[in-house]
């Protein structure tokens, strides 16, 4: 009896085939409706524009002064001066090249927040397929075990049944009962999450199926290809290129600042006018900045070290999850689907072949199977989502 159960299981759990779900286009309408998403698209944008101020120059000063001789045949003194001061001239080209690194960075940092929020929303899709099948199998249960109850307690009335079997009935219906509201509750909520995270704006998923899965390569091939895609490592990566061109922008700025401007005066009814020129010596304004940089240079190389790793080893640790698990399933694959058994248990039950105890029993640990497999199969698309997060 448990082979034939064991083989209805994959006649029931690949029912429904790897048809396309809508799982893509729910991520599609949450990317467009996701209120962080967009807070953080509109956060980063002001973060662009404000990394492209400060690199203008310096506000012009005029001085006027005026004095009054004594005593009073002395003559009167006016003097005006207008300057302009500006940094090295090569600070102001660094100072753009770090701008354009910053804003890099800034669309880098709002992909890889993006690309999280899309896997929370695609393991939720995932949570949600696997409750709707949950329901499936929970919904003929509770028809199955209201009818046998239906069945047990004619047959007491009739003085042909038992009162052991009828209790068996009512206490395996109450357990079923359990597990479809728990299930429609935890689908309740799932929608609510989904909703939430699409705006607001109603969503719902009622898939028995999830997702095409692509063709994944060996693990040295997916690591490279995740690497190459990563955006938080990527995100490491411009913070070395900003750290040296922060570097690059401390050594200019420590460079003589200067300043041009007109200087007129007037004094005993002469006037003298003519070009005002300056230069400030850079002896202390500047001191340890370039080696301040360099340390934050030192420390983004020694945290991309460790992403790095850290990163690899998770990927080992999910390649090695998913490898398991898609084994486990080409088992299930390899079962002939071509008996029901819970058909075949409701005949042996109904002739009389078994015993209302031993149809619990073997109907319980079919069930027990088939739950097992399906969260395994949820599982398996988890560590796949997980897997090629970096597609998203």
């Amino acid at each position: 009896m448990k082979t034939k159960l064991l083989i209805g299981l994959a006649l029931l759990a690949f029912s429904s085939g790897f048809a396309q779900s809508n799982i893509d286009n729910i991520l599609t309408e949450i990317a467009k409706n996701n209120k962080t998403i967009q807070a953080n698209t509109n956060y980063w944008n002001t973060q662009k524009v404000q990394y492209k101020t400060g690199n203008s120059l310096y506000n012009p000063t005029i001085e006027y002064d005026y004095l009054k001789g004594s005593p009073a045949n002395a003559g009167n003194q006016a003097d005006l001066i207008i300057t302009q001061s500006f940094d090295f001239p090569t600070v102001y080209g660094k100072k753009n090249e770090l701008a354009k690194q910053m804003s890099m960075q800034a669309d880098l940092q709002l992909k890889a927040a993006n690309q999280e929020l899309l896997l929370e929303a695609k393991k939720i899709c995932i949570e949600l397929v696997y409750r709707n099948k949950m329901q499936v199998p929970l919904t003929k249960r509770k028809e199955a075990t209201e009818k046998w109850l239906a069945n047990f307690k004619k047959k007491l009335d009739s003085g042909d049944g038992t009162i052991l079997d009828v209790n068996k009935a009512e206490i395996q219906l109450l357990e079923i009962k359990k597990q479809f509201q728990d299930n429609a509750s935890i689908l309740m909520k799932l929608k609510e999450q989904l909703t939430s995270l699409n705006g607001g704006n109603s969503i719902d998923l009622t898939d028995l199926t999830y997702f095409d899965i692509p063709f994944i390569p060996n693990f040295e091939t997916l690591v490279k290809e995740i690497e190459a895609q990563d955006y938080i490592r990527k995100t490491l990566e411009q913070e070395k290129v900003i750290a040296q061109k922060q570097i690059d922008v401390s050594k200019a700025l420590a460079l003589p600042k200067m300043e041009l401007g007109y200087h007129y005066q007037g004094i005993l009814g002469q006037t003298y006018n003519g070009i005002h020129t300056g230069i400030s010596l850079p002896l202390w304004e500047s001191k340890n900045t370039v080696k301040l940089q360099k340390a934050k240079m030192v420390y983004a190389e020694s945290v991309l070290t460790d992403h790095s790793n850290e990163r690899y080893y998770e990927v080992k640790q999910l390649y090695g999850r998913y490898e398991s698990l898609k084994n486990i399933l080409a088992e299930y694959e390899k079962i002939n689907q071509s008996v029901e058994p819970i058909r075949l248990l409701d005949k042996a039950l109904a002739a009389g072949q078994i015993s209302a105890l031993e149809y619990f029993v073997e109907l319980n640990y079919y069930n027990t199977t088939f739950n097992s497999f399906l969260e395994i199969e949820k599982e398996y698309y988890d560590v796949v989502a997980t897997l090629l997060k970096y597609k998203l």
